[in-house]
């Protein structure tokens, strides 16, 4: 009598809606890696200055806003130079924007590769956030060099203890955008237009959040738009860690925290409900 074949891997169609199989992606931990090493290398390639562009763009971004929220609109800095104060601001909201924007399109782009093998599909956005961190690390050097220079020429900068958070602060807006990025990336397998209405909506909250002002610049009847944005606290505390100003509270961390998991827990849900039947929709 010939023996019942013995399954290394048994692929089910459904799970429960709150499962994270963190042991499976950790089994293909491997693809991980080879996804983030590819949306680093697509990111610039064939173009002439290449990984530069990380450096490049901040700067350019910079100079702008100096320019026009500082010396034109002549927007308070708390009196720390504006140059370091926009790269604190853009560092912090550079990754949460791009990391948001990219997970949005997980379902949309990579739609063929769904329907050909069979891997856990969380590893895709995952992959984005992780990628991102490579852009984040060389942006966040760039603001040490431009904040050492300050530091260094006797300006109003003060870096304290509160800049060993930055673990924490970068968990956050990961957990952030990609609870949000999963989100939108599963109702947009049937409702496009979110694509176009999340890119605007991306730009406009940067100015509901205190990127190119301080949140003590807010007039008190507009702040609780800025408390209730739970970019602010990471953002300023970001800010009183490496310069020393911002409205730092550890209130407001937990409240990010907590936005942050509850994302987390519905981006859960509603990705694992698409993953079953996305392919009819997509």
């Amino acid at each position: 009598m010939a023996e019942e074949p013995q399954w290394t891997r048994v692929l089910a169609p459904r799970r429960s809606l709150l499962s994270l199989p963190l042991a499976e992606m950790w089994a293909y931990r491997d693809l991980l890696l080879l996804l983030v090493r590819r949306d680093f290398v697509a990111m610039y390639t064939q173009t002439i200055l290449g990984p530069l562009w990380f450096v490049i763009q901040p700067i350019l971004t910079m100079i702008v806003f100096t320019v026009v929220f500082g010396n034109i609109a002549g927007i308070s800095t708390d009196g720390v130079p504006g140059p370091v104060f926009y790269l604190a601001g853009l560092t912090c909201w550079t990754y949460f924007a791009d990391s948001l924007t990219k997970t949005s399109e997980t379902f949309t782009l990579n739609a063929s590769i769904f329907g050909k093998v069979y891997f856990p599909r969380a590893i895709m956005p995952l992959s984005i956030v992780v990628s991102n961190m490579i852009k984040f690390g060389v942006q966040f050097v760039l603001f040490l060099v431009f904040a050492g220079y300050f530091w260094f020429s006797g300006a109003k900068v003060a870096p304290n203890l509160v800049a060993l958070t930055l673990p924490f602060l970068v968990l956050l807006l990961a957990m952030l955008s990609l609870g949000a990025g999963m989100i939108v990336s599963s109702l947009t397998t049937k409702y496009r237009d979110l694509r176009f209405l999340l890119t605007f909506a991306v730009q406009l909250f940067m100015y509901a959040t205190p990127v190119i002002y301080p949140a003590s610049a807010v007039p008190e009847k507009y702040r609780i738009l800025i408390q209730i944005n739970p970019l602010s606290p990471i953002i300023e505390t970001f800010r009183y860690g490496f310069l020393g100003q911002g409205n730092h509270s550890w209130f407001g961390l937990l409240y990010s925290l907590g936005v942050a998991v509850v994302l987390m827990i519905v981006a859960l849900v509603i990705f694992n409900q698409v993953e079953n039947d996305f392919m009819d929709t997509v």
